[in-house]
């Protein structure tokens, strides 16, 4: 699992541990990855660290060979690393377009292109893209954001095409507004930009971390053995206002 270190992608992997799965966390920030493995170890979880920048071809090859290596296979691989910055579309300078697009979307590819590797050498397998209630909506101030999760959500029905006859699932879960999903990525919960979110959310508050557990168990699990190509919007109804 990619960006795993905290966050959602953290509470996720905390979540399929306690349920009994084999962990394999990953980040570029080590101490926080070396953090996040101590506390789901505390916890009982079969779990190893591995850490990878997903901007990095080499590194994510590295992460699922140090993941089949680890556990003999990789049966999910949730790509998850995720960065925005907000602010109006005509501000962005070109390191800010590349960080972006480099982690939300070419990471995604990366973590990917080598899970599929593996799975085709095993016969399937299910890969499980974090996406976001943006990749198909306007919301101004986040226009590079959604503009690689609107990619995420091509590449999620690519691959899945693609790889549908070969046992490999892929599916994205499509959050709206959740509490820490980011954590400090948007620290002003009380902003202009976070109230009208709100506002055009129809359940008219965040989602909190535990509600995005069941979408992206499901994702996973035999129960969606018939499900490739979706892109699951969890988000209080904020995609269909």
């Amino acid at each position: 699992m990619s960006g795993s270190s905290r966050g959602l992608g953290k509470s996720l992997a905390t979540c399929f541990g306690r349920l009994g799965a084999k962990i394999v966390l990953s980040s570029h920030n080590i101490e926080e990855l070396t953090e996040a493995e101590a506390e789901l170890a505390g916890q009982g979880i079969n779990v190893t660290a591995i850490r990878a920048d997903v901007r990095s071809h080499d590194d994510c090859k590295a992460l699922i060979s140090g993941t089949v290596d680890r556990f003999g296979q990789i049966d999910v691989m949730v790509c998850n690393a995720g960065i925005d910055i907000i602010k109006p579309a005509h501000s962005y300078e070109e390191p800010e377009w590349d960080e972006i697009v480099d982690t939300n979307l070419r990471g995604y590819y990366y973590c990917a292109k080598f899970a599929a590797q593996a799975m085709l050498d095993q016969g399937g397998g299910s890969i499980i893209m974090t996406s976001s209630v943006a990749s198909s909506l306007g919301i101004p101030g986040l226009t590079v954001y959604a503009a690689s999760k609107g990619g995420v959500n091509q590449l999620t029905r690519t691959m899945a095409v693609e790889w549908a006859n070969k046992g490999i699932r892929v599916n994205a879960v499509a959050p709206g507004f959740i509490n820490n999903f980011m954590d400090g990525v948007h620290p002003n919960l009380d902003s202009p930009y976070q109230r009208r979110a709100m506002e055009l959310t129809p359940m008219r508050r965040r989602g909190n971390l535990s509600e995005y557990f069941g979408p992206y168990i499901f994702l996973a699990s035999p129960a969606a053995s018939f499900v490739t190509g979706e892109i699951l919007y969890v988000d209080g109804g904020y995609a269909a206002n």
